[in-house]
């Protein structure tokens, strides 16, 4: 698939993955069915759930490191101030490092999948979905396959397709 029909997909993912509601409830039951799966399919991954004022889930599967939880820091803030998912910003621009002229210091962001905005009907985006451990294409999609699930969408039709 070319960049600009990823681009897209994206995009529609963004617009269509939207919650009803989001809280500490909602956070666990997210964050606690992509830990199961990670287990359940031997995936090294960190998974992070959050609304912007404070975490509220982290887990960490074997194979992961405190890297893991840096590269999730990162993606938090590119997710925050550029409202996109992280992975749209590789898509847009590539993996090439944020420059100190740009104001988003490449120690505390990062151009990286896997970062994803929780948005919720008529809020707007208020937290963020990030996954670290897998290559970023893969982070982005088990963010969204979770999303699906938990949307009761079939995440085939989000998927963007393997590389």
């Amino acid at each position: 698939m070319a960049a600009a029909e990823d681009i897209a997909l994206v995009k529609q993912q963004e617009q269509d993955l939207v919650l009803a509601e989001f809280d500490e409830a909602v956070a666990f039951k997210l964050g606690s069915a992509i830990r199961d799966r990670a287990l359940a399919e031997g995936l090294s991954l960190v998974v992070d759930v959050r609304s912007w004022d404070r975490q509220m889930f982290f887990a960490a599967t074997p194979g992961t490191s405190a890297d893991n939880a840096e590269w999730v820091r990162r993606k938090i803030n590119t997710v925050r101030r550029f409202q996109r998912a992280s992975y749209r910003m590789v898509l847009e621009r590539g993996e090439a490092p944020f420059s100190l002229q740009s104001g988003a210091d490449p120690a505390d962001y990062v151009i990286a999948g896997g970062g994803f905005p929780i948005r919720v009907k008529g809020a707007g985006i208020v937290g963020c979905l990030t996954i670290s451990g897998l290559p970023g294409r893969s982070d982005h999609g088990v963010a969204v396959a979770a999303l699906c699930d938990h949307l009761g969408f079939d995440h085939a039709i989000y998927a963007l397709p393997a590389e």
